[in-house]
């Protein structure tokens, strides 16, 4: 009887003894509890770094996004009744102005324009342009041209913008362009020979001449 008393004696002792957490475990225990609050506050921080960036980056982002509306309706009032006269020849700088033709061997490229549309006509030989000229909307043009064969390329829009940048061309940055209603088209490469080519532009479905798209690297 006493024996068995003093082995459940030492059992509950031994049990006791096992449950109990050494100091040493105990400050381990705090240290790695400490250790993941330390974590979990440097990832929230963290987070809400990331997160005050983002709402930056966005405010930045919109304020440049109404700026940018704002100075496009400024271009956009300042320049949407804006025509050139009929004839003008904006891009003079970089493909000079159009020359008359006389003698035997001309010809004549006559463009007239809807009435609901200014128009930029280019006209390419061999893939350069030898003439341009601005047109009015209900207006008519007339090119002088030697015999040749000649392809025409049509710019339609409203209000012209003389500071719009178009393209970058041989000589340089190619300026001036409508803000409004744009569309470019061309026709087939046409053969003249002491003959005068016309044509009459329509807006609209079903018109007289439908020309092909084209773009402004092409037509400019």
């Amino acid at each position: 009887m006493t024996t068995r008393i003093t082995i459940i004696g030492l059992i509950a002792i031994t049990t006791f003894a096992s449950s109990c957490e050494s100091e040493a475990e105990r400050q381990r225990r705090i240290a790695r509890v400490e250790q993941q609050r330390i974590e979990l506050e440097e990832k929230k921080k963290q987070e809400e770094a990331e997160r005050a960036i983002k709402l930056e980056q966005e405010r930045i982002e919109r304020e440049a996004r109404l700026e940018k509306e704002r100075q496009e309706r400024v271009v956009y009032e300042k320049y949407i009744n804006n025509s050139l006269r009929t004839g003008a020849t904006p891009y003079s700088y970089c493909y000079g102005s159009n020359k008359s033709c006389s003698g035997l061997s001309c010809s004549q490229i006559k463009v007239k324009t809807p009435y609901n549309s200014d128009v930029l006509v280019t006209i390419k030989k061999s893939g350069r342009i030898v003439r341009h000229a601005y047109i009015k909307g209900s207006s008519s043009y007339t090119f002088d041209l030697p015999n040749g064969t000649y392809q025409p390329f049509f710019y339609y829009g409203k209000g012209w913008n003389p500071q719009k940048t178009m393209k970058e061309a041989p000589c340089g940055t190619l300026k001036g362009g409508f803000i409004s209603n744009e569309v470019f088209g061309k026709d087939s490469p046409q053969s003249l020979s002491n003959n005068v080519l016309e044509y009459e532009l329509i807006l609209q479905q079903n018109g007289n001449f439908s020309t092909r798209p084209s773009d402004a690297n092409e037509a400019l």
